[in-house]
């Protein structure tokens, strides 16, 4: 028990430290860059591999302190609505792969679920925190920052992250067999 614990401090740390830097290494592509949605995807592997508190911590904390060490994206409002989009990422990823059977589609479920809830809650977040005001962040704001600009992470999302689960899963059982 102990070691799982320490193991998942451990893997909770590593995620935290790839959603610092893989900006970075996106950013290098200027035209689509920012459109990676680099900080989500260890958000999301962390509510896999971790699970869904683990998830919701790393997905909170990482726009944030990401804004305060290297001031992008900038805090407020992006790297505050950031932060509950990604924790709804690693709680809902995490909770639901926890609860489902260990199949291929439990997985995209998890992952579409994840995606969708925490798409929903980061517009939520800006309509809030633009004074409730729908001619300051409206439904065509929405959709351009949830889904039209982040077409390219999407992808990118829904066919990293389920080989990247499954590929842990099969070494997972390949070393119980052993």
């Amino acid at each position: 028990m102990k070691k799982t614990k320490v193991n998942r401090i451990v893997q909770a740390g590593l995620f935290l430290a790839l959603a610092l830097v893989l900006p970075f290494l996106t950013g290098q592509i200027p035209e689509i860059g920012a459109m990676l949605c680099p900080m989500h995807i260890p958000a999301l592997l962390c509510g896999f591999f971790c699970g869904w508190p683990w998830g919701l911590a790393v997905g909170a904390v990482a726009p944030v302190l990401r804004s305060v060490l290297f001031g992008m994206p900038p805090m407020f409002p992006a790297a505050v609505s950031m932060s509950f989009e990604l924790a709804a990422y690693g709680a809902v990823s995490g909770l639901l792969y926890e609860k489902m059977p260990r199949r291929k589609s439990s997985v995209y479920i998890a992952l579409i679920a994840a995606m969708v809830a925490g798409r929903l809650l980061w517009g939520t977040a800006r309509f809030v925190f633009s004074g409730l005001d729908a001619s300051a962040f409206g439904l065509s704001a929405f959709w351009a920052g949830a889904v039209t600009s982040a077409i390219p992470g999407i992808v990118l999302q829904l066919v990293l992250v389920p080989v990247l689960v499954m590929a842990l899963e099969r070494h997972k059982t390949a070393k119980v067999m052993k």
